[in-house]
Formats: structure tokens, sequence, C-alpha cells
């Protein structure tokens, strides 16, 4: 049967009642085992109309036979109606009749064997079908997508008319497909997936679209695919390099003038510092009428209009460091010129002589 043309073995299966689909490469061998299986089928019920006629004979011996003998015979024989010898479309291994060993082994094997191989090869050949189409539109979509397709995940009733007109099986055939993707632990490369694209599918009758994981593409749609990648993880790499470099930048830039902004507190320390001891000393000598000054006339001391703006952090910082670290500098509240106002006041006496005085 293997050496039979794809002609010859459509003839033959159409010739036994059989009507095949579509005869390709993944199918033949199915039709194949099909074609033994039939043959076989023939020849045993060949073989069992030869043994009856024989039984008829010898237990007639010619006689003409009875008006209700042949339901009777029917009720005995396997595949009659029901009735003390036999039962309905089973055929049995052990017959009250005594039956060729042949057609007792023959045709339930070959039944067993060829259920057996048909559903599987019939499945695997529906999923091989299923893989390459849907891996192709996959492959198509993502190399220029010349179909126009929206998107690589196929309706289930694309994908479905597809393989039944390929493989020429039935919508059984291909819901059991789906469901032994459904129920299988291994990766088949196809992806199921409903109406909800992120919520896995249960059933085959929640399956709204099918995906291919692995794509199939030419050489060219792969190659450009490969330069784009390394050209878009080149330009990933420049820019996160670029931006390293600028965060640093800005670091160290935040360092330097954080730096100078404290190098310049110090120095206002300083300054305020020499101011209110001045003013302590010049009271002292009688030259000034209160021995404390105000906060904000020694800012408009130091720091010019212009640069007051600019240098607020800087005088705020100075005057919180006093507050905390300067224990010759004492903060007042004071009424003057009929306005309350904090002062600051030098505590720590200059010890002048009588003649100073």
């Amino acid at each position: 049967m293997a050496e039979l043309t794809d002609a010859e073995l459509r003839k033959e299966l159409l010739a036994l009642g059989y009507r095949p689909g579509p005869i390709t490469a993944t199918t033949r061998k199915v039709y194949i085992k099909k074609l033994g299986c039939l043959r076989a089928e023939v020849a045993a019920a060949r073989l069992r109309r030869r043994t009856r006629r024989r039984k008829r004979r010898r237990k007639w011996g010619g006689r003409p036979r009875p008006a209700g003998g042949r339901r009777e015979r029917a009720a005995g024989r396997p595949g009659g109606t029901p009735g003390a010898g036999g039962a309905v479309g089973v055929w049995s291994c052990t017959p009250t009749v005594p039956v060729p060993p042949l057609m007792c082994v023959l045709v339930p094997v070959c039944a067993l064997q060829f259920c057996q191989a048909k559903q599987k090869d019939v499945t695997m050949a529906v999923l091989q079908e299923l893989y390459n189409y849907l891996s192709v539109q996959a492959g198509n979509f993502e190399c220029g997508n010349p179909e126009n397709l929206k998107s690589k995940c196929i309706w289930v009733s694309e994908a479905q008319d597809h393989v039944l007109n390929v493989t020429g099986t039935s919508t059984r055939k291909f819901k059991a497909a789906l469901d032994w993707i459904l129920n299988s632990n291994k990766d088949l490369g196809i992806r199921l997936k409903g109406r909800d694209m992120s919520e896995p599918v249960s059933s085959v009758e929640e399956v709204f679209c099918l995906e291919s994981v692995h794509p199939q593409m030419g050489l060219g749609c792969r190659f450009r695919r490969a330069v784009v990648t390394a050209i878009m993880n080149l330009f990933l790499f420049f820019w996160s390099l670029i931006t390293l470099w600028g965060i640093l930048l800005y670091l160290r830039y935040r360092w330097r003038k954080m730096e100078e902004e404290e190098q310049a507190m110090y120095e206002m320390v300083k300054k305020i510092i020499a101011v209110v001891q001045d003013h302590y000393k010049e009271w002292e000598r009688n030259l000034e009428r209160y021995p404390y000054v105000g906060i904000f006339h020694v800012r408009d001391s130091l720091i010019p209009p212009q640069s007051r703006k600019k240098m607020k952090r800087v005088w705020e910082r100075a005057v919180d460091f006093l507050a905390s670290n300067e224990s010759r500098i004492q903060t007042e509240s004071h009424r003057v010129a009929g306005e309350d106002m904090l002062v600051w006041r030098w505590t720590q006496p200059s010890y002048l002589s009588d003649s100073e005085h």
C-alpha cells in the first residue's frame, strides 16, 4: 500500500465506501492505515458469510429452512438483535457456534488499533497543520504584515476553516485537538486566548483566537530584525550611559554648590560674631545706647540689598548655626522704637580697665 499513488489510494478508499479528504504528506499515513483496516474488514466479512453458508449446509443437509429460522439465527449470531445467544453490534470471541480463529482475532484487534492510531494520528495531523498555519501568519505579521492582519492572534473560526480544508477532518476533531492543547503539560508552541487576552482559558468554548509562540520568518526578515534589535540595544546602552553621566555631573555640581554654600555660611558666621562683639565693645565705651543689636540690622549691614535674595539661604543657615552652636551670642526679644524685635547680645565681658570706663 505504501507504493500506491495518491490517486490510487483515493480510488481504493472510495471503492470501499470511505470518502477521504485532501491527501497530503501529513495525512497519507492515516489513509494508508485506514485502507489496510478496511481491506481487513472486507476480508473478515467475506469469511463470516462463507462460514454461515457452510454452517447452514451442515445443519439442514440441503432441506428447506423453517419460516422462523432467520429471526432466531439473527438473535444468536454476532451483530444481531438481542436474544439468548448474542449482543447488539458487538463481535464476541466466544460465540455459541464455532468461529474460525482468524475472524475472532483479525477484526477486533484491527478495530482497536485503528481507533487508537487514527485518533492520535489525526490529532497530531491537525496540530501540525495548525502549528504551521499559525507560525506562518505570525511570521507574516512580524515581517511587514503583507496580509494586513490586525494581530498575530488568529480567530479560531479562521484557523478552523483552514485546517479543515487542508486535512479534511471534522469540527469535532479540531475541537479535540484544542482540548489536547489545553490538557497537555508540554509546550506545543500554540497559545489559546479568550476575549480577555489577559485571562487564561479553561475550556475549548472560551477560545477566541490562536497565536503561535514561534513565528516562522524568512532569512531576510530575521536579518532585518536582528539589525534593528542590535541598533535598539546600542541606542539604549548609549542613552543609559549618557543618563548616568548626566546624573554624575549633576551630583558633582550639587556637592560643589553645597561645599561653597557651607563655606559661605561659615564666613557669614564669622562676620556676624565680629559685628555683635564690636557693638558690645562700643556699648561698654558708652558709644552705643543698647548692649544688643537687631538681627535684621546686622543682616542689612553685612549683605547689600541686591544680594539678599541670593544670600537668603546662607543667612538662614548662619542664624541657625549661631542659635545652636555659639554660646557667646544670645538671642533675645526687645521692644525697639515701639516694635518687638529679635536681637543679639554679646554675653562675654571684655574686662575693660577703669580708665577705659
